[in-house]
């Protein structure tokens, strides 16, 4: 089993990703917002929808890895004691 040093390192990377993503979502929301050209719509909806997908599989990643980080350091609290 991997530390539990290792697991947060892993999970901020991911939190990073998540934070990029989102500040993509957000850009690509905006655009739709003000965009009038059918075709570049239609282009900035699939970008929306890929990035949404993305981010949910990524916060799915994310809260496992919370669960393996929790079990991590319950694991390392109890060989301590």
């Amino acid at each position: 089993m991997r530390s539990f040093d290792e697991l947060v390192e892993e999970q901020l990377r991911t939190m990073d990703e998540l934070l990029k993503l989102q500040v993509h979502l957000e850009k690509y929301q905006h655009l739709e917002m003000n965009q009038q050209d059918a075709k570049e719509l239609h282009f900035i909806r699939q970008e929306i929808q890929k990035t949404e997908k993305t981010l949910k599989d990524l916060q799915e990643k994310f809260e496992q890895q919370t669960a393996a980080v929790i079990h991590s350091f319950e694991n390392e609290k109890m060989l301590s004691n």
